[in-house]
């Protein structure tokens, strides 16, 4: 549970690693299998795209973690970017999953 009487940089930080952590992992995983399976319910164009998106949000959550550390955890990130990545992290799921129930 987060403390209302934390200084802004100890409750960026403790809000922040958690969710850069969780995106690396999760676009990670999404990159290992786009990279490393055809997808047969994708299009290998639409295949790519997501790839490129997720290939691209990782530069992005490693600039801002970057940022983030330079700042010593006065910078913050977005909401709206942070939803970006999130939307992108549930379409990777929504993939996933339909690539274990079609896989034999």
């Amino acid at each position: 549970m987060l403390h209302s009487n934390l200084p802004e940089p100890q409750l960026l930080k403790a809000l922040l690693e958690p969710l850069f952590d969780d995106f690396h992992y999760w676009f990670g995983r999404a990159e290992s299998l786009l990279r490393q399976e055809v997808l047969s319910f994708l299009e290998p164009e639409v295949q790519a795209q997501l790839l490129a998106r997720v290939i691209q949000s990782q530069q992005e959550v490693n600039a801002a973690q970057s940022l983030f550390a330079a700042t010593e955890g006065t910078a913050g990130v977005d909401t709206e970017v942070l939803m970006k990545w999130h939307q992108l992290v549930n379409e990777c799921w929504r993939v996933s999953y339909q690539y274990r129930l079609l896989r034999p």
